[in-house]
C-alpha cells in the first residue's frame, strides 16, 4: 500500500474523480485502496466495548437493597454475601460498588430536592439558648426550624421545651404560615419523630403518633441517613443562623418583645435577606413554589397539640396544675383527672368523659366553678344552710378574702368561674 496516495491527487480539476480501477494502475496499488482514501468513513472501525462480568453483577439488587433501606456498610454487605449468597469475590470489589452506589444516591437526593417544588421540607431545632432580659432573668429557649426545600422559606417559633405536642403545634402553625404542606418532610432522628434509629441491622420506627399526625396533614415522614449529610443541610444552615439571636442577651425586657424579635428575624429572612444557595429573596420563589403545597385540615391538627397530663383530686375537690387551682365536683376527690392544655384553655377529663373546662388566667391562683364550690360547703360546715344563705356566705367569703390580699400587698386571687 503507497501511503503517499492523497485525495486531492485522486481528484481531477474541477472536481470530477478518476476512476478507481484506473487509478489503481496509475498508483499500482488495489481498488479498495483507491476507495478508501476517497471513503474513509466507510471503513473507520466502530470499537466493541468490552464487557466485562463481574463476580458481583447477581448481587447488586440485594446491596442496593441494603444501602437503600437499611444503609449497611460495605462490611456487613460483604459479610452477608460471603455467608448467605456463596459469593467468592473480593472485598475490594463491594466495598468500591458501595462507595459509588452512596454517592449517586446523595447527587440524585440532591438534585431532585433542589429542583422539585412543594416535595420537601426539612425540620430541625436549635437547642437550648440561654438568654438573658434586662432584669437578669434567665430564659433557656429552643427554636423550632423548617424550610421549604425549593425555595428556602422558612418559618422558625419560640418555644421553651422540644416535647412531642410542642412540635405538632409548631408544624400545624407552619402549615399555616405556610397555606399548606410539602410532600415529605425530612427530620432528623429526634426522640418526637423516632423510637428506634435505624441500624445496621434494624430499620427505622416511626413513632406511631407522630406518623398518624404526618398522615392527618398529609405528609410523608423521611429521617436521616449517616450518609446523607447534604440532604439536610439546608434547616442546619438557619440553625446556625440563630446563632444572631445571642446578639439580644441583656437586650429585651421580657419574653414578649423577645417573641417579636424572633418574628422579626423570620421576616427579615424571608423577605429581605437573599439565600447564598439560590442568591435570590425565597419570597419571590415561595410565590411560585406555594401552589404546590398540599391543603391541611387544621381542625384535626389542633388536637395533637393539647398536652395530656394527670392529676389526683385533692380533698379539697380541686386539682393543681401549674401552682394554680381549679375546682371539680366533689364526687372526683381522690380521683385522677386528665388535663389538656391549649393556648387559652385548659380541658378537664376523668375516663375522657369531659367535666369541665376553664379559661386560662395566671392572674388567680384559685379558681372555683360555683356548682363545685356550694357542693363543697354543702358537704362541710354548711350542710344545714339554705341555697340562698350560701350564695351570700360565697360572695362575702370570697371578696373578705380578696380584701385580705390586697392588704397583704398582693394581687386579688380568688374568683368564680361563672
Amino acid at each position: 500500500m503507497r501511503k503517499d496516495i492523497t485525495v486531492e491527487k485522486l481528484t481531477l480539476e474541477g472536481g470530477n474523480k478518476l476512476n478507481k480501477t484506473e487509478l489503481a494502475r496509475q498508483f499500482g496499488c488495489c481498488w479498495e485502496t483507491i476507495d478508501r482514501r476517497l471513503n474513509p468513513d466507510k471503513y473507520k472501525k466502530i470499537k466493541k466495548k468490552r464487557i466485562y462480568n463481574s463476580k458481583l453483577d447477581p448481587f447488586k439488587s440485594i446491596i442496593d437493597e441494603k444501602l437503600e433501606k437499611m444503609n449497611v456498610p460495605a462490611t456487613g454487605i460483604y459479610f452477608l454475601l460471603k455467608t448467605k449468597y456463596n459469593f467468592t469475590g473480593k472485598y475490594g470489589i463491594v466495598r468500591k460498588y458501595v462507595s459509588e452506589k452512596k454517592e449517586q444516591i446523595i447527587t440524585t437526593l440532591t438534585i431532585r430536592f433542589e429542583t422539585v417544588k412543594g416535595y420537601q421540607s426539612q425540620v430541625d431545632w436549635k437547642e437550648k439558648l440561654k438568654l438573658h432580659d434586662t432584669n437578669n432573668n434567665e430564659y433557656v429557649i429552643s427554636i423550632f426550624l423548617i424550610v421549604l426545600g425549593h425555595s428556602r422559606y422558612k418559618y422558625i417559633e419560640l418555644t421553651f421545651d422540644q416535647k412531642q405536642e410542642t412540635m405538632f403545634k409548631c408544624l400545624t402553625n407552619a402549615f399555616k404560615y405556610y397555606g399548606g404542606t410539602t410532600e415529605e418532610i425530612l427530620f432528623d432522628n429526634m426522640k418526637t419523630i423516632v423510637d428506634q434509629v435505624r441500624s445496621n441491622y434494624t430499620q427505622v420506627v416511626i413513632n406511631s403518633k407522630a406518623n398518624q399526625f404526618a398522615k392527618d396533614a398529609g405528609f410523608k415522614i423521611i429521617t436521616c441517613m449517616p450518609y446523607r449529610p447534604r440532604t439536610k443541610g439546608k434547616v442546619e444552615t438557619l440553625a446556625k443562623i440563630m446563632n444572631r439571636l445571642k446578639a439580644f442577651d441583656y437586650e429585651f425586657k421580657d419574653i414578649k418583645e423577645l417573641n417579636e424579635i424572633v418574628k422579626k428575624l423570620n421576616y427579615e429572612l424571608n423577605y429581605e435577606e437573599k439565600s447564598q444557595a439560590i442568591d435570590e429573596l425565597p419570597i419571590k420563589l415561595f410565590i411560585n413554589e406555594k401552589e404546590y403545597l398540599k391543603p391541611v385540615n387544621y381542625e384535626i391538627l389542633e388536637n395533637y397539640s393539647l398536652i395530656e397530663k394527670t392529676y389526683k383530686v385533692s380533698h379539697e375537690s380541686m386539682i393543681s396544675y401549674h401552682g394554680i387551682k381549679y375546682s371539680v365536683p366533689i364526687q372526683y376527690i381522690g380521683k385522677p383527672i386528665t388535663v389538656k392544655d391549649t393556648d387559652n384553655v385548659i380541658y378537664l377529663y376523668y375516663n375522657k368523659k369531659l367535666i369541665c373546662s376553664y379559661r386560662k388566667n395566671e392572674k388567680y391562683k384559685y379558681n372555683y366553678n360555683e356548682e363545685d364550690y356550694i357542693d363543697i360547703l354543702k358537704h362541710s360546715i354548711f350542710t344545714e344552710k339554705t341555697e340562698s344563705e350560701l350564695e351570700e356566705y360565697i360572695d362575702k367569703n370570697l371578696n373578705s378574702l380578696d380584701r385580705i390580699f390586697i392588704d397583704k400587698g398582693e394581687e386579688i386571687n380568688d374568683r368564680r368561674n361563672k
